[in-house]
């Protein structure tokens, strides 16, 4: 049997890499991770975490209007962007610290350099070093798609949102997934004027069509501008700073910062895999079987470089099951039916299960309940903004539930117990025999006829 530094060698530090790492190494198997940057990946350093820390900021914008009709006085609060950034990063810091340590407790080693894969059972770092393993984890992630046009060079991308030195003044994202759309809502209620641009005409494609539609009015209502159909011609720096956008089929825009969202690629670029063979498809993900294996036996893949789900739930999961399956004797596969998922927009959406519009297309028989109503706070507060829930029942006399939608506040917190409902194969029936706790939004989810 050959000798080798390792029994596994993962390259990547991110929400799945560090799953996998840790258990592999509980289940007795010599671990070395190799990261390039910080410890945590995207959703701790630069994605979920810290945009959530940024969302709660963004809320009190509202509450603190709202608060005036609950008695309270607010006259004078002020909103400082530093000191919320400056604590923001300042949390990063700690879970960064904090990921090092449980991976460090479980024995794995920490590389703090650049892995490439230069053979099915070898590493090479920056600095030259070759290392040997058993087995290869790719756990690399993604990267913001950035578009190709003139100027773009003068773009940011949520990776640098975090670390801006002021709030906007005036700030156009171009995009319209869930990263466009939470970045439009938090800037808007720091007092930028927003604009979000995409090249079609619809918005967070894969949410049910009626949250989609209700975002839109709300975003409108609260001042985001949207202009669809539009896609670069280029973006120019004027002499005061600013910058000019021009679009197809739209006026140019002068703004002071424009944002990519849109969308994330693979991060294969420069790993080696190509030397090794490992197949790649068409966007650059790495290609895997049910188990996180690639064509090449002795590598593996989770997370958002395989571009299955790109979630960071589920990366962690996709780790668990491969460590499970190499070195826990537990063959496992990851079970990608009833996701849930949220939009921490404002107000927030969640879903799990299908869409109507999917239901309609897979079942053809579906029964559709739905409750449109004004919360209790934004009645009293005068806010004449509307929430929405959809359950989805398959058209039979047992009503099997097969997806539910909302937006709402606390939407995502709401969908998380309901998303259990789903997966178990509850029936509209057991939602109607359980008792409402009044008052609260989420008893609209049992009370619907």
């Amino acid at each position: 049997m050959a000798n080798y530094d390792y029994d596994l060698f993962t390259i990547g530090a991110g929400s799945g890499g560090v799953r996998a790492s840790r258990v592999a190494a509980a289940h007795g198997a010599k671990v070395a991770v190799a990261e390039e940057y910080r410890v945590g990946g995207t959703c701790v350093i630069r994605g979920c975490v810290p945009k959530k820390m940024l969302v709660y900021g963004a809320h009190f914008a509202e509450d603190l209007q709202d608060a005036k009709a609950f008695g309270w006085t607010t006259e004078g609060a002020t909103f400082d962007w530093i000191t919320l950034r400056d604590n923001v990063l300042k949390e990063v810091d700690r879970l960064n610290g904090l990921y090092g340590q449980t991976l460090g407790n479980h024995g794995v080693e920490i590389i703090q350099q650049r892995a490439t894969v230069t053979g099915p059972n070898e590493v090479t770092l920056a600095d030259g070093t070759k290392k040997t393993a058993r087995y290869i984890l790719i756990a690399v992630g993604a990267r913001p798609h950035v578009p190709s046009c003139p100027g773009n060079e003068l773009g940011i991308t949520s990776n640098e949102a975090f670390h801006l030195d002021a709030v906007p003044k005036r700030i156009l994202i171009a995009g319209a997934g869930y990263i466009a759309n939470e970045f439009a809502g938090i800037f808007n209620e720091f007092g930028a004027k927003v604009t979000l641009i995409n090249r079609s005409d619809q918005l967070l494609r894969g949410y049910d069509e009626s949250m989609r539609d209700r975002l839109l009015q709300i975003s409108t209502m609260k001042g985001i501008q949207f202009r669809f159909n539009a896609e670069f011609r280029g973006i120019s720096k004027n002499e005061d700073g600013s910058l000019t956008v021009s679009m197809t089929n739209h006026d140019d825009m002068e703004v002071d910062c424009v944002m990519f969202a849109t969308g994330r690629l693979p991060n294969t670029e420069g790993l080696g895999l190509d030397t090794v063979g490992v197949e790649l498809g068409k966007r650059g993900e790495i290609k895997v079987d049910a188990y996180s294996r690639t064509n090449v036996e002795s590598i593996y893949a989770v997370g958002d470089v395989t571009d299955r789900v790109q979630l960071t739930p589920v990366a962690i999961r996709e780790g668990q099951a491969f460590a499970d399956t190499v070195f826990g004797n537990k063959p496992t596969i990851v079970d990608y039916s009833c996701v849930p998922s949220a939009v921490f927009s404002h107000p927030p959406i969640a879903g799990v299960g299908m869409t109507e519009g999917e239901a309609r297309n897979q079942l053809g028989s579906v029964k559709v309940y739905q409750s449109d109503f004004r919360p209790m706070k934004n009645v009293l507060a005068g806010r004449n903004e509307r929430s929405l829930y959809k359950i989805i029942c398959e058209g039979d006399a047992n009503e099997r539930i097969v997806g539910i939608h909302m937006i709402g506040p606390e939407a995502p917190e709401i969908m998380q117990a309901a998303a259990i409902a789903v997966k178990a194969g509850l029936t509209k029936a057991d939602f109607d025999a359980t008792v409402a706790i009044h008052p609260t939004m989420s008893e609209e989810l049992v009370l619907m006829r």
